[in-house]
């Protein structure tokens, strides 16, 4: 039987990937399903560059604003509930567009790789909790030094200890425990959006100065009124600098300073990750966009 037939864009940020997939979806009669683990949450709008609904032009969006931010959203969940619409788009004549920056999400759920099948540690866990970011960067590094290129966000506490647990219990390399299991179920066209480095810093640098204007510091503030410092909050980029501001370790200039550098490094990183895939068709436009 033939395969269901998608388009996956994907990019690091700033890529202009929102921009493009919706001019294709308006052309071909497509809808979007969002692959950024941020966006998953309610709340994180202008930090995370969620699409407003003027942005969207009317094109259906789904897998964002799902969950409070106090609840964890794991990419196996995402997974299966993304499957589920891009079942019910299939079944309209309308064609899915995957779009977003989490690879880990694309692995899941149009590569058909395996989650490590290593139950969780609890006591190990409480034991990391213990140690400083860079102290967990240091013990993985020592457990399988390759395993720091598998994580988007090394800052990301939790999947720094989850990845030390599947290592160090798991018995060998995060790449051999984390196999291709079988054959997509779906027949991806693959796009990739990017530029030139100095150019996609220079658009990051400029997004961050956007960021500034369209209420980052009050929408941080807002969230944690609400929220409270909890993680998915306190170790988001962007977030993240602007609490270390508010509490006034940096300066304003210097917080929006260090958000720029993240996030560079964090599409550095997202780069590396999809350069692995080589079905992705980089800054190719297709023949109808062309018109």
């Amino acid at each position: 039987m033939k395969k269901p037939s998608l388009i996956a864009i994907v990019g690091p940020t700033a890529s202009g990937k929102t921009e493009f997939s919706i001019k294709l979806a308006k052309k071909i009669g497509g809808e979007i399903v969002s692959a950024d683990s941020r966006l998953v949450y309610k709340g994180f709008n202008t930090v995370c560059a969620k699409p407003t609904l003027e942005e969207r032009c009317g094109i259906p969006h789904y897998m964002m604003d799902l969950i409070e931010p106090e609840y964890e959203y794991s990419a196996a969940l995402y997974a299966k509930e993304a499957r589920k619409v891009i079942t019910e788009i299939l079944s309209r004549g309308k064609k899915p567009i995957i779009v977003g920056g989490t690879g880990l999400y694309f692995r899941l759920l149009l590569e058909n790789y395996d989650l490590p099948k290593v139950p969780p540690d609890y006591a190990l866990r409480e034991e990391l909790k213990e140690y400083p970011t860079d102290k967990l960067v240091d013990i993985l590094y020592e457990l399988d030094p390759n395993a720091i290129e598998e994580l988007e966000s090394p800052n990301d506490r939790k999947k720094l200890i989850r990845t030390i647990e599947i290592v160090k219990n798991g018995g060998s390399a995060l790449s051999e425990i984390r196999g291709i299991k079988n054959e997509s179920e779906y027949e991806v066209e693959w796009f990739g959006k990017n530029f030139p480095r100095e150019e996609l810093y220079d658009r990051i640098n400029k997004r961050v100065d956007k960021m500034l204007e369209n209420g980052m510091i009050e929408e941080t503030q807002t969230l944690l009124k609400k929220h409270g410092r909890i993680p998915n909050i306190t170790e988001t980029i962007g977030y993240r600098e602007i609490i270390s501001y508010l509490d006034g370790k940096l300066t304003l200039e210097d917080a929006l300073n260090q958000l720029k550098q993240n996030t560079r490094r964090y599409a550095k990183r997202q780069l590396t990750w999809f350069r692995r895939n080589d079905k992705i068709k980089w800054d190719f436009y297709p023949e109808i966009l062309k018109k």
